[in-house]
C-alpha cells in the first residue's frame, strides 16, 4: 500500500498527524508545502492525500485541482479553519472527498483518514456509463421477459397496453417500443391524460379550430395529428373522461377525428400505446371505463414489474443513476459501500425505478465523502424501513406516545425549539418517548414551512446532550466527553458554537 501525504506548512500538525497514522500502522510522508508535493507527484503517488488549504505559495486548492486532473480518482482531504466557509464550499466544487475544520479532533481525523483509505483501496469502481444512455436496465427475468416482449414486437405496429405501479418505466418502454418499430423515424408524442383539466384534454388529443371557444385565436394541431405516421403515447388512460373515451375509440375503429369546432374529418395514422397504473377491468365493472374501449387497447398487454420484484436489479440502476446524476452536476459520481447498497436493495421502494432515481440525485448533492454509507442516506429511509418492519411483526407493540403536557413548544422567531422532558420523566410513553416527541416536533416545523430542520434539531439535541452530560460531571468539560464518547477538542468546539455556560477545564 503506498503511504498517505500530509501537506501543511505547520509543523505540529504533521507531527500529529504522522503520530496518530503510525500507531495505526499505516505508513506517511510529509511536505512542508504544496510546490515539494507536487515535485513528488513526478516519481510517485499517495494512497491518500491530506493537504491545508492555506499555505505560503500555492494553496491547497491549487494542489487540489492539479491532482483531480492527474489522478482523479485520488481521495483528497482538505484542512481548513472552521469558520472558512468559503474554503469548504471551494473544496468540495474541486473534488474533494472530505474536509477537517481546525481544530480537529485527532481520533476524528483519523477515521476520516480511515474512510479515504478504503475508498482508495477499493477494487471496484464505479463504471463510467456508456456514451449512449441505455433505454431501460434491468437483469431480472421479470425485466428480460419485457425485452422479450419488445423484440417480438419490434417489427409490428399493434396496439399496446402497459400496466405496472407507478414509478416503474412505462414511458420507457413506450419509448423503446417506438425506437424499434418501423415509425422509428417519426415522431414520438407522449401525453399523460391525467396531468390535463378535462376541459383541454379533448383540444390536446385533438386540436381545435379558430374561434372553437373563447382564447382559441388560432387553428391549433392536436397530439393525434403531431404524431401523423409515428407513436403517440398516452399514460394513465385510467383517469381519461368517460365521454372522451367515446371520442377515442371512434379513432381507434376508423382512424378519423375532429379538431373541436371542426367539421372537417381528419385521418388519423398513428401507433397508440397506452399505460395505466390502475385495474381496468375492474374500473370498466365499476362503470368508469368503457369495455369496448378497454378491448381496443388491450390487444397486446405487457406488465412491468415493480422495483420489489426485481431487487436484483437496484445495484445496476444505483451505479447508473449516480454516474447521471454527477454528469449532470459536473462532479465525480459517488459510489455506496457494501452495506449500503445492501440496505438499499431491503427497501419497499414504492415509488419504484423513479423514487430510486431521485435518492442518487439526493445521494449526489447531499452524502459526504465519496463513499456513501448507511449513516449517510436520508432518515426517513431507515424510519420507513423500522416501521415496515414493525407493521409486519404480529408480536411488535403498539407505539405510544407521551402525553402532550409533558413537552411544550417555543417560538423564536423562525427558530422552532422543543423542551425535551428530564431524564427519567417519560410519563406513559416509556423510555423511547423522546423519539416520539422528537418526530411530533421534526413533522409540525416540515409542516409550517421551517428551514434547515435538520440543523436545527441537531444543534438543539448537541446541546441537550452536552448540558445534560456537564450536569453529570460537575462542569468538568473533559469529564463530559469521555462520557459521551467524543474529544476533547470536539467538545471544546460545540462547547463555543452553543454558546453553553458552565464548562471548566478538569
Amino acid at each position: 500500500m503506498k503511504p498517505i501525504w500530509i501537506v501543511d506548512d505547520d509543523e505540529s500538525i504533521r507531527w500529529v498527524l504522522e503520530k496518530a497514522l503510525a500507531r495505526e500502522n499505516l505508513a506517511t510522508k510529509s511536505f512542508a508545502n504544496a510546490r515539494d508535493a507536487i515535485a513528488a507527484l513526478e516519481y510517485e503517488t499517495p494512497q491518500v492525500l491530506v493537504s491545508d488549504i492555506r499555505m505560503p505559495g500555492d494553496s491547497g486548492l491549487d494542489l487540489l485541482q492539479l491532482v483531480k486532473s492527474r489522478l482523479p480518482g485520488l481521495p483528497v482531504i482538505i484542512i481548513t479553519a472552521f469558520s472558512d466557509l468559503d474554503s469548504a464550499v471551494a473544496a468540495f466544487q474541486g473534488g474533494a472527498f472530505e474536509y477537517l475544520a481546525k481544530p480537529f479532533d485527532i481520533d476524528k481525523a483519523v477515521e476520516l483518514i480511515r474512510r479515504a483509505l478504503d475508498e482508495s483501496l477499493r477494487e471496484t469502481s464505479v463504471e463510467s456509463g456508456p456514451t449512449e444512455t441505455p433505454e431501460i436496465l434491468g437483469q431480472a427475468p421479470a425485466m428480460q421477459e419485457v425485452f422479450r416482449a419488445i423484440g417480438r414486437l419490434s417489427q409490428s405496429n399493434v396496439t399496446v397496453l402497459i400496466t405496472g405501479e407507478s414509478g416503474s418505466g412505462k414511458e420507457l418502454v413506450a419509448r423503446a417500443l417506438h425506437k424499434h418499430s418501423p415509425r422509428a423515424a417519426q415522431p414520438f408524442i407522449a401525453l399523460n391524460t391525467a396531468a390535463i383539466p378535462k376541459d383541454l384534454l379533448e383540444s390536446e388529443l385533438f386540436g381545435h379550430e379558430r374561434g372553437a371557444f373563447t382564447g382559441a385565436q388560432t387553428t391549433r394541431r392536436g397530439r393525434f395529428e403531431q404524431a401523423e405516421n409515428g407513436t403517440l403515447f398516452l399514460d394513465e388512460i385510467g383517469d381519461m373522461p368517460f365521454d372522451l373515451q367515446t371520442r377515442l375509440l371512434r379513432v381507434l375503429s376508423d382512424g378519423h377525428f375532429y379538431r373541436v369546432g371542426g367539421h372537417q374529418p381528419l385521418k388519423a395514422n398513428v401507433r397508440v400505446i397506452t399505460a395505466t397504473h390502475q385495474n381496468l377491468e375492474q374500473r370498466v365493472r365499476d362503470g368508469l371505463f368503457r369495455e369496448d374501449l378497454f378491448h381496443r387497447l388491450n390487444v397486446i398487454r405487457l406488465r412491468l414489474p415493480s422495483l420489489r420484484e426485481r431487487r436484483e436489479d437496484i445495484p445496476i440502476l444505483v451505479r447508473h443513476f449516480l454516474v447521471q446524476s454527477a454528469k449532470q452536476l459536473g462532479v465525480e459520481a459517488k459510489r455506496m459501500s457494501d452495506a449500503a447498497l445492501q440496505f438499499l436493495c431491503g427497501l419497499e421502494l414504492p415509488g419504484n425505478v423513479r423514487q430510486l432515481e431521485n435518492l442518487c440525485n439526493w445521494i449526489t448533492v447531499m452524502a459526504p465523502g465519496q463513499t456513501v454509507e448507511i449513516k449517510d442516506l436520508p432518515l426517513e429511509l431507515s424510519q420507513e424501513q423500522g416501521a415496515g418492519a414493525a407493521a409486519g411483526s404480529s408480536s411488535a407493540p403498539a407505539a405510544s406516545i407521551a402525553p402532550a403536557e409533558s413537552y411544550s413548544v417555543q417560538h423564536h422567531g423562525t427558530v422552532t425549539a422543543v423542551a425535551v422532558p428530564e431524564p427519567g420523566m417519560h410519563g406513559s410513553g416509556g423510555p423511547d418517548a423522546w423519539l416520539a416527541l422528537l418526530e411530533t416536533q421534526a413533522a409540525s416545523m416540515l409542516s409550517g414551512g421551517q428551514q434547515e430542520v435538520m440543523a436545527v434539531l441537531g444543534r438543539q439535541f448537541e446541546s441537550a446532550l452536552i448540558r445534560t452530560a456537564l450536569k453529570h460531571t460537575h462542569g468538568r468539560k473533559n469529564d463530559a466527553a469521555v462520557r459521551l464518547g467524543i474529544g476533547r477538542n470536539t467538545i471544546t468546539r460545540k462547547i463555543a458554537e452553543l454558546g453553553i455556560d458552565g464548562a471548566k477545564d478538569d
